[in-house]
């Protein structure tokens, strides 16, 4: 349910406020009453009233019902936010029900402009609005149906084989993250492999409709390249390095892989989508898409209500707050994790004099604490030869290479299990 203020003799649009139509019908009463008191008497003491307000109702048929059958369900609910609004004197000037691509009023009783079996809505993408909108580049997102199902696990045949993958990453990653030296090794390669997938992704933009191109992001990645991922990304350490992928080039592909992971977490690993939903709410809410980013959350939430990432992002929503200074906070933390992966490493002890000929040791690359050596090693690629991460990647993908790393490792580690 949607309650919008208007002021003015024009009719100018105020706040609103917005709750979801509870299955309990005894509570509507009391829920009718808070919002139109929230509502009305929201802002300054001197701000002067809403003059009017406009009330919406919307929600899809159930199993067996039509969208009429939800316009007579709904109408005690109207009636009783008609008469909150008008107990505070303030007139509800329409309210309307919006249910399966049709519209119903509440308040009009003439059949000739609001006819029975009602008013169909103008469908996406066929309004002027809408051409102008895809001319400029905006997405349009669909019904709430069609943006749930975006989420949703897989199920029959491909939601087994998915599942039986999952089974087999456990088996391998789980004791592995368990362990300290393992669970850093783990979180290395989750990071790689992702960002490997955005690039994949960035590389094979997909068109259509969002059925058509989440179908292809489905075929983009394996199911065990997906296990792996899932896995990986319920360490809160790899999930909050995973976050850095929220603009630039990289917001676009980001979001479609966490959409493509959460659609993954067949079966008994539902409980595991959290992790991708939060990711790709954040991405959403941090590229302007609000309405993504609360159905991305809500969905999060009703697995695991104490999530703690996705119960700040729904705060900070809820209270309109700005992205930017997370935003800036996760470009600080990108660029100090790239400075430790990319310092020298310090030395143990004075430095030995270079062989006549001898080149320069480039940095070790391995996951041993560096040293200094002893007699020459191997030869081995230089600095720049060496792959630093996926190709086209903006997040990380670099090796952690010096004790400052490990202690912040240790760190993430204590913060992981907060």
């Amino acid at each position: 349910m949607v309650m919008v203020a208007l002021h003015g003799e024009r009719g100018r649009f105020g706040g609103r406020v917005r709750l979801g139509i509870p299955a309990d019908t005894a509570q509507w009463p009391d829920v009718a009453d808070q919002l139109a008191d929230c509502l009305i008497s929201a802002g300054p003491d001197d701000a002067a009233p809403p003059s009017a307000i406009i009330v919406y109702l919307c929600q899809e048929p159930a199993a067996g019902e039509t969208g009429q059958d939800v316009k007579d369900r709904l109408r005690p609910l109207a009636q009783r936010l008609r008469t909150a609004c008008g107990a505070l004197d303030v007139p509800v000037l329409e309210a309307l029900c919006l249910s399966n691509g049709r519209f119903w009023s509440y308040c009009c009783p003439d059949f000739r402009c609001c006819p029975a079996d009602g008013t169909p809505m103008v469908m996406p993408g066929t309004s002027v609005m809408a051409a102008a909108a895809a001319y400029a580049g905006l997405q349009v997102r669909g019904s709430l149906k069609e943006m749930e199902a975006r989420l949703r696990p897989r199920t029959g045949r491909r939601g087994a084989e998915q599942e039986k993958a999952l089974d087999t990453a456990a088996g391998a990653l789980v004791p592995r993250m368990l362990g300290d030296d393992g669970a850093l090794a783990v979180r290395r390669a989750t990071l790689d492999l992702a960002g490997a997938m955005i690039h994949r992704f960035r590389q094979d933009t997909p068109s259509g409709s969002n059925r058509a191109r989440d179908a292809c992001d489905d075929a983009l990645i394996t199911d065990a390249e997906a296990a792996d991922l899932i896995l990986g990304l319920q360490d809160r350490c790899t999930r909050d390095r995973a976050a850095e992928w929220m603009d630039g080039s990289a917001a676009a592909p980001a979001l479609r892989l966490w959409r493509a992971l959460a659609r993954r977490c067949a079966g008994g690993y539902a409980e595991h989508a959290v992790a991708p939903l939060t990711l790709a709410a954040w991405v959403s809410w941090s590229t302007d898409d609000g309405p993504s980013a609360r159905i991305a959350l809500s969905y999060a939430l009703s697995m695991d209500p104490e999530y703690t990432f996705a119960q700040l992002l729904h705060c900070a929503i809820n209270e309109g707050l700005d992205p930017e200074p997370l935003r800036r906070c996760l470009r600080e933390q990108r660029r100090e994790a790239m400075s430790e992966e990319t310092a020298p490493a310090p030395a143990a002890g004075p430095a030995p004099a270079a062989e006549p000929g001898a080149g320069a040791q480039p940095a070790h690359a391995g996951n041993e604490t560096p040293r200094t050596p002893k007699r020459p090693d191997p030869a081995r690629p230089g600095a720049a030869a060496r792959p630093r991460g996926p190709r086209g990647a903006t997040g990380p993908g670099g090796r952690t290479t010096d004790r400052r790393a490990r202690r912040r490792a240790g760190r993430d580690d204590d913060r992981s299990r907060r």
